[in-house]
């Protein structure tokens, strides 16, 4: 691979990162949460170039997911994906054996919205190779949150909770990812709709690169089912570039006043929370507010 002259070698970012690590976690055990948030920052540039350093260049069908009919994934696609093998099974990558939270970060990353375990495993299942055991989601942010509080931001993303607006709590059944701006990871009373309005249209622009298998297919009807204007075909078939732009119609609706409402918590979240509860909520904050007293193992009953 050509690399400019002055641009940082690989193995040279991996050092940056793990430097830029250590930095955050010591500004944080000394109380400076400004140095540490302007680490983070720094950290994230650098985790992003060792992406771009690594996966940039890659062109080919390796980690290219179904519907892209060939074409080089957008840079979301490639920062997620380029270890996954095609849906028809062409590409160098090993089929269906990334870590569960790869495979769940992917399908996130493509929905671009907070989303339930069963969403993430239906998109898993029709865009990449392999499935997601549903039984290894039912800890999974319990395990992200454990890790995080024994090192945190020793990973480069966590995948970590929603937060209600009202309360600032972790939304019940909802997963986000970490790096993810802070207004997106909010949930308010409109969210849920611009959230499936916004997965609809990044869907069926993703399948609309290609032909559509027939997984994904069946998962843009069932998008398309629930949106005004999104079926004018034949039962069980849509049209991808009809999908988005009914999709876009109604988001323009309640996109900017669900947009004032996640902004508005999102300030209240940054004034009043840790960086941990920033990521998977505050549970002390929402038994305060519901008057609802903690269950014998010590978290909020579900």
């Amino acid at each position: 691979m050509f690399r400019s002259p002055g641009v940082p070698t690989p193995d040279e970012l991996e050092t940056r990162i793990d430097e830029l690590r250590a930095a955050v976690r010591r500004a944080m055990a000394a109380g400076d949460r400004a140095n540490a948030r302007s680490l983070r920052a720094e950290l994230r540039r650098a985790e992003q170039a060792w992406d771009e350093a690594v996966l940039g260049d890659d062109t080919g069908d390796t980690g290219v997911p179904a519907g892209d009919g060939g074409r080089g994934a957008g840079t979301d696609d490639l920062r997620t994906g380029a270890r996954s093998a095609g849906k028809d099974g062409r590409g160098g990558g090993p089929r269906g054996l990334l870590p569960v939270r790869e495979q769940v970060h992917q399908a996130l990353t493509l929905l671009g919205a907070p989303a339930a375990p069963k969403l993430i495993g239906s998109v898993y299942a029709a865009f990449f190779p392999g499935e997601i055991p549903g039984n290894r989601l039912t800890s999974l942010r319990r395990d992200e949150e454990r890790s995080f509080r024994t090192a945190p931001y020793a990973r480069p993303y966590y995948l970590c909770a929603a937060l209600t607006a009202d309360l600032l709590a972790p939304a019940r059944g909802l997963l986000t990812v970490s790096t993810w701006p802070l207004e997106q990871r909010i949930v308010g009373p409109l969210s849920p709709r611009t959230d499936f309005l916004t997965s609809a249209i990044r869907l069926a622009e993703h399948a609309g690169r290609g032909t559509p298998s027939p997984g994904v297919q069946r998962l843009l009807w069932r998008f398309a089912s629930n949106i005004p204007g999104a079926v004018t075909g034949t039962v069980g078939t849509v049209d991808p570039a009809v999908l988005a732009e009914a999709a876009r119609a109604e988001l323009e609706v309640h996109r900017e006043p669900d947009r004032r409402r996640r902004a508005s918590a999102a300030g209240r979240a940054r004034a009043q929370l840790d960086d941990a509860e920033l990521l998977f909520g505050s549970r002390l904050r929402a038994l305060r507010a519901t008057g609802r007293r903690p269950a014998g193992n010590g978290e909020t009953d579900r």
